[in-house]
């Protein structure tokens, strides 16, 4: 039974009340309320819900580490890190927003999808059952199809959507896959018991269990823009609002890491698959890519889009040494909250830019320094963090993923390659 007081469902109150009443209001008001106004409002739930999160951690109310319960959602740290780091870049993206829609129309509207957007990446960095994670992936996607098409003059953000729609549906149907298959083998949905029965699961039935792990590997990789799943990220992120931008680009995408951390490590460790070279393959793969394509592109969304594939490839180094030291994964979760602020508030800056000067191409924003050197000034930062140039904190959780690639070599003669490939890639 669900503890009606438990952080996931207080947060569903706040987060899903506002939401729903923003819309309510705008219509009473009929639309004469001010992009302020709404902005406000959806401020003030984002900053209570964090809040709330925080005094759970800081009084020890919730699980000290990653748990497994009979109930759809899990109380623990794990998931309260990921509701933190994903509760930020909402307040990011909706800070960034107040300036960018004065122009557009229905600001509740776009508020009110922010805040449903939420729910469902908090939803899943707390579920422990399939079914409740696919439908907290669905809360979460479904409204970011809307925003990402939110500017319907603009044919550009409608490409966007439709890029974004076809493949974020493409994915859940292989998430669902995966989840039948997981089901069929185990008759539970319950992720302990899923794991606990992949554990001891008769040899003859390890096919389809690898094909359910497959599945979500797949399905979660197109939302962490992995390599070879990526292929829509650029597009959408160029075509997107670039508020919006930031929390696909920040939130959206670690919640794909939450679920991953939940399902795939644990359920490869139940099935005593050594599955951590490919996932090394698939990291290297993944930075190397994203870095070499963001090198070529005169957009600075596009350049941004291509980064965060690059990112996604750090934090899977500390997924794929996961058997051999817990620093890794440390690592992984250092990096995902540093990626998450840091990744937000360059979107942002780039929001403030094509609202001012109508471009984010780079030839047409010479002498940015001096027409907006606030916006500069953190655009600046947040490239330096993201880079891993010391001492900003992108350098430590850099160093922290390189190191434990090292350190994992007794274990693992290949993981100091990954620390090399990553070094190379941060050059």
């Amino acid at each position: 039974m669900i503890d009606l007081t438990s952080t996931p469902i207080i947060l569903v109150a706040i987060l899903g009340g506002v939401g729903v009443i923003l819309p309510v209001i705008s219509v009473a008001r009929k639309e004469h309320g001010t992009t302020s106004f709404y902005g406000a409002i959806a401020l003030g739930a984002l900053f209570a819900s964090i809040g709330y999160v925080i005094y759970q951690v800081v009084s020890h109310q919730v699980a000290p580490a990653a748990i497994f319960t009979k109930d759809v959602l899990a109380n623990d740290t794990f998931g309260a890190l990921f509701a933190i780091a994903m509760l930020i870049v909402s307040i990011i993206t909706t800070v960034g927003s107040l300036s960018f829609m004065k122009k557009q129309a229905h600001p509740a509207v776009y508020f009110s999808l922010i805040l449903l957007s939420s729910i469902g990446m908090v939803l899943i960095a707390y579920s422990t059952d399939l079914v409740m994670l696919f439908v907290a992936w669905e809360l979460m996607s479904i409204p970011t199809y809307v925003l990402a098409g939110f500017l319907k003059k603009n044919p550009s953000s409608n490409e966007a959507a439709l890029k974004y729609f076809l493949f974020g549906a493409l994915s859940s149907a292989i998430i669902i896959y995966g989840i039948s298959i997981a089901y069929g083998l185990t008759g539970s949905t319950n992720i302990g018991d899923v794991i606990h029965t992949f554990a001891t699961i008769d040899p003859t039935m390890l096919p389809l269990a690898l094909l359910a792990i497959a599945m979500f590997i797949a399905g979660f990789g197109f939302k962490m823009g992995l390599v070879p799943f990526h292929m829509w990220l650029p597009d959408t992120y160029e075509g997107a609002p670039p508020t919006i931008s930031a929390l696909l680009a920040a939130g959206t995408k670690k919640a794909g890491f939450a679920a991953a951390l939940r399902i795939i490590v644990m359920g490869t460790v139940a099935l005593s698959l050594d599955w951590t070279f490919a996932l090394g393959i698939i990291a290297v793969m993944t930075m190397t890519v994203g870095n070499i394509a963001a090198i070529m592109q005169k957009n600075l969304a596009r350049i941004l889009a291509y980064s965060s594939i690059g990112h996604a490839g750090y934090i899977l180094i500390g997924l794929a040494i996961a058997p051999y030291t817990t620093i890794g994964i440390q690592g992984s979760l250092f990096h995902i909250l540093n990626h998450a602020v840091m990744k937000g508030a360059a979107f942002i800056a780039v929001a403030g830019i094509t609202v001012t000067l109508a471009s984010s191409h780079l030839d047409k924003i010479k002498g940015l320094g001096r027409s907006m050197p606030i916006t500069s000034l953190g655009l600046v930062i947040s490239l330096l963090a993201l880079a891993g140039v010391p001492p900003l904190n992108g350098f430590w959780s850099k160093l922290i993923l390189f190191g434990a690639a090292i350190n994992a070599g007794a274990a693992a003669p290949w993981a100091p390659w990954l620390a090399i490939a990553g070094v190379l890639n941060s050059a």
